[in-house]
């Protein structure tokens, strides 16, 4: 399915089977292509995977708004009758020194942020300290848009989209639109239909890059669309550090809209600085302890 087109897809006519293994990889436009191509009468689609994320397509699609002919089985450990002894050693271990991960690894919950993850303090401070939770929008103040673009192709990094307000001294998280393998197209009928086509754009560097598929700038594209739109200069070599100073200086004044944004603090729960980020903010680090292991379940 990585691989995937609108035309090689077509080749698969006559199949009446499909088994997706590890489906929380699986994208939102994968799933809709392999949908209607497997659906002669008496097919089946079947999925297996362990719970990542929420927004995961495969999650979206069967733990969500479950279809009606759908069947959804729950198993972990405890349905595997030949589990055997060293797995359940390693089991008691994970409980009682890794209950943050224990859930995700052992009883199929969908992951956390994770020891390793470089905003897992600052979000959790933020919520101790009560700026998670109901923020509204002001309706005199101008909404801005901060984009991470992404790509149009199945292999391409995710494109994010956070929905912000300055007020006074307070940073409004109020949105967050997130997407992988998706035309540019698509986010922004998506930004129209939540209200945001009054909305500043502001792009990193890369939104002057031409578009891959229509050879354009993106931030010519948004401006077509009826946004207005700001291109951040490249800020070169020392860019990873200005990144993290950003982030000391601003997150404190981060108020979240629970509701609409957990997607994207999900996502920032499993950020990992490069080598590049992490020298600049311990510039003594030695390069070969990094990077650190990730834990269980998380991509």
């Amino acid at each position: 399915m990585v691989d995937a087109t609108a035309e090689s897809i077509k080749s698969l006519e006559g199949y009446n089977i499909a088994w997706v293994e590890e489906a929380q990889t699986l994208s939102a436009r994968s799933l809709a292509m392999l949908r209607p191509t497997i659906r002669a009468e008496g097919s089946e689609i079947w999925f297996s995977w362990n719970p990542r994320r929420k927004s995961d397509a495969v999650d979206q699609f069967l733990r969500g708004a479950r279809p009606e002919n759908a069947i959804v089985v729950k198993v972990n450990w405890r349905d595997n009758p030949w589990f055997p002894e060293v797995l359940e050693g390693e089991r008691h271990l994970d409980l009682a020194k890794f209950p943050d991960r224990y859930h995700h690894v052992w009883e199929g919950e969908y992951a956390k942020a994770f020891e390793g993850a470089y905003f897992a303090k600052v979000l959790a401070e933020a919520r101790k300290q009560g700026r998670i939770g109901k923020v509204a929008a002001d309706p005199l103040l101008p909404i801005r848009l901060f984009w991470d673009i992404g790509g149009a192709g199945a292999k391409a990094d995710a494109c994010a989209i956070w929905v912000c307000q300055f007020v006074g001294q307070e940073i409004r998280v109020l949105d967050y639109l997130e997407g992988q393998g998706q035309v540019l197209g698509y986010y922004t009928n998506e930004l129209h239909h939540r209200g945001y086509e009054k909305a500043l754009c502001t792009l990193p560097h890369d939104g002057m890059n031409a578009n891959a598929i229509t050879g354009l700038k993106y931030a010519d594209h948004l401006r077509d669309a009826g946004f207005k739109v700001d291109v951040v200069a490249n800020q070169g070599a020392g860019a990873a550090a200005q990144r993290i100073e950003a982030v000391r200086r601003l997150f404190p004044k981060c108020w979240f809209n629970e509701a609409t944004t957990e997607a994207g603090r999900d996502a920032l729960g499993y950020y990992l600085l490069t080598q590049q980020e992490m020298t600049a903010l311990v510039p003594e680090l030695d390069p070969i302890n990094w990077p650190p292991t990730p834990v269980g379940g998380v991509g």
